[in-house]
């Protein structure tokens, strides 16, 4: 048959349309275990009332509230809750997250301090933290001093300043584990009207509970332990509510947001932190024993340990103990350090130990822990410090594998 002229762009147009219309919505009685992922950037609305509405709601950080994909969708909305329930449990909190755990740092960072206040920081703060402080934070006229993380909350009343406006705590601290006593930093706080915000990398909500040490904010780094298993990045800041204004803002002027595959992940992580931080603390505290008994190791630096410094600390505080972990290599009798060759020889061409930054995920991880720029006023004194994080693996399995290190330590020159 022959075809008019225009036959063949309208058959285009209606494909088109067919593309476009068909597939947007199912109607269903099935139940799944996990929240569907949804992927939005725009929302839509029946009147323009109605979007008025949702813009009112969501300027107010009201939860459910979107009219843009950056606000959030139903997947984020449930992570974001999820996280305010398990990370608050017993007070008010509210969360929002962000697309890395750095991000959530220096987020809640800006959304607190401006020009002239002054900022209080644990000397043993996670890297990036410092470098945020010492760069934008700093040029943006908000002062930085620095606090060694085992002086008493007594002793650090005596730097608050007149324009201190926030305490920032790390417990345990990074690299080198030092535990702080959070409860009486945040009491001492209080008085003063300074607000406090933690960490809370190392210990997880399963093991740590900041709201109940009396923190008004906590940072959760989720590409840890959250996601488990080293496939997204993600972080998020908890707060309390009478906080949460001030950090929603923040975050819409930023146009801070995460997509729904991310938060997802996330949610399917989070339904088995509790088994999985059950094991890496099994694995974790019988290496770290091991370890204590090899001629190589000064020290093992982990706040289980019933010889760590501020082991009644942790053990007040904590409810259990993560995978991360510091040990010192011990200098011969001639006082020298183990060469950097012999570092190597230890760290390289393990077979479970992987060399890499992150950690938290389901795998085991070691590294040099060069923190000579990192530290300002309680600079580590003792021998070269190996980072490692025990993973899922079999402890045996890790044992043979860092016994292997030790002996290619021992032969390299």
């Amino acid at each position: 048959m022959k075809k008019e002229k225009g036959d063949s762009d309208q058959i285009q147009t209606s494909n088109a349309t067919s593309f476009v219309e068909l597939g947007r919505t199912f109607h269903s009685e099935i139940r799944t275990a996990n929240l569907p992922v949804y992927r939005a950037s725009t929302v839509l609305f029946e009147t323009l009332e109605e979007a008025k509405a949702r813009v009112d709601a969501a300027d107010r950080g009201e939860l459910g509230a979107s009219h843009y994909g950056t606000i959030g969708t139903p997947t984020t909305f449930a992570l974001r809750d999820a996280l305010a329930r398990i990370e608050g449990p017993g007070h008010s909190c509210r969360a929002a997250i962000m697309p890395s755990g750095l991000m959530a740092i220096t987020t809640l960072l800006l959304a607190y301090l401006k020009p002239g206040d002054h900022l209080l920081v644990t000397d043993s703060a996670y890297g990036p933290t410092r470098v945020f402080c010492k760069g934008i934070l700093s040029r943006l006229g908000v002062h930085t001093t620095w606090y060694d993380p085992t002086i008493t909350p007594e002793k650090l009343e005596s730097l608050i300043q007149p324009a201190t406006r926030m305490i920032f705590l790390e417990s345990p601290g990074s690299y080198t584990f030092e535990i702080q006593d959070v409860p009486g930093v945040c009491a001492m706080a209080r008085r003063h009207k300074v607000m406090t915000a933690i960490d809370n990398a190392w210990g997880s909500p399963v093991f740590a509970k900041p709201f109940d040490w009396g923190v008004d904010a906590s940072v959760l780094p989720l590409t840890k332990y959250w996601s488990g298993h080293a496939d997204v990045l993600m972080g998020a800041v908890v707060v309390r509510e009478e906080h949460w204004l001030p950090l929603w803002r923040t975050v819409r002027e930023l146009g801070v947001s995460v997509g729904g595959d991310d938060a997802a992940l996330i949610l399917r992580g989070m339904r088995t932190i509790d088994v999985r931080m059950q094991r890496h603390q099994h694995n974790a505290l019988e290496i770290a024993c091991w370890l204590e008994r090899r001629p190589e190791v000064g020290a093992v630096l982990h706040p289980a340990l019933p010889g760590h410094p501020q082991h009644a600390l942790w053990k007040r505080d904590f409810k259990g103990s993560s995978g991360l972990f510091s040990f010192e290599l011990k200098t011969d009798s001639e006082k020298k350090s183990p060469t950097s060759t012999q570092i190597a020889a230890l760290c390289e061409g393990r077979r479970y130990f992987g060399i890499g930054y992150s950690w938290g995920g389901y795998e085991s991880l070691i590294f040099p822990a060069r923190i000579g720029s990192l530290r300002s006023v309680a600079p580590w004194q003792g021998g070269p410090l190996i980072r490692v994080h025990i993973g899922l693996e079999d402890p045996a399995d890790l044992i043979a594998d860092l016994e292997a290190g030790f002996s290619a330590m021992e032969r390299a020159t």
